[in-house]
Parts: C-alpha cells; structure tokens; sequence
C-alpha cells in the first residue's frame, strides 16, 4: 500500500501530470481519499521550491547546450502565451487563477516558469502557486470521488 502512495506521490510531482493524473491514480487503486488529496496536494506544492531553485541555479549554465536552449525556449513561450493575460490583468490573483486550471499545460510548472518570467516575488508567486494547486486538487478529487460514486 505504501508504494500505491509513493506512485501517487510521484505523479502528483511529475510534469507529465502532476495531481490531475496524481488524484484519480490513487483513488481508482482505492486509497484513503483524503490521503491521496494529502499527498498529491503537498507533492504538487513542492514543485515550485524544486523548479525555483533550478531556474535560478541550472537554467542559465543548461541555457550552452542546444536541446536545452531550444526545449526551454519553446516551454517558457507556451506559459507566457498561456499566462500572460491573467498576470497582466489579475497579478498574483490571475496567477492562482492559472494554475487552478485543471487542464494540461496550466499547472504549477507552467505557473512557476511564468512566474520566473515575469519576475514575480517568489514568496508571494509560492503563495499563489500554493492556493491554486489546492484548489485544481480539490476539483479533481471532487470529479473523481463523485465519478466513482463515493460523492
């Protein structure tokens, strides 16, 4: 049952998914709900310290090689296209907006990249991260509790 949690866990932290794909893959292999809400929730939360610090520690010597050049400039043009709007218009509110967004492409690590790009205070764009990870968590774990009929 443990590695069930850790499997959630790591889809909750990998960008191929994070907790849109964390949530439904321990709740369909019947886990205690609100520890898989748990969880993904605080794995989901710990990408923005992780992509933080490599966008300000990795990214500018990573920035030499070629592939990495190409695929970062193509990922940081999707998140500012996708978040530009809501930053300019809402601030940190429009961040939280952003990345609540259960849908692919608009979850933290966009949001953390966007907020990388945009020069936001890291503490305050933590907090809006934070408050739109929990709240993209609770409606997938919502629509997948009430999909299986446990709502």
């Amino acid at each position: 049952m443990l590695k069930l949690y850790i499997f959630t866990f790591l889809w909750s932290i990998s960008p191929l998914g994070e907790a849109k794909v964390g949530i439904p893959f321990g709740l369909l292999k019947d886990l205690n709900p609100y520890m898989v809400l748990i969880v993904a929730i605080a794995a989901n939360i710990m990408v923005y310290p992780l992509m933080i610090f490599f966008l300000n520690s990795m990214n500018g010597f990573l920035a030499k090689v070629l592939w990495y050049k190409k695929s970062a400039i193509w990922v940081a043009k999707r998140a500012k296209k996708g978040s530009k709007e809501n930053l300019r218009k809402y601030g940190y509110f429009g961040l939280a907006l952003f990345v609540m967004v259960p849908l692919p492409g608009t979850g933290v690590y966009a949001g953390t990249i966007a907020a990388y790009l945009f020069k936001m205070d890291y503490k305050k764009a933590f907090l809006a991260n934070a408050i739109g990870i929990t709240l993209s968590s609770l409606i997938v774990w919502s629509i997948t509790l009430f999909g299986q009929g446990l709502m």
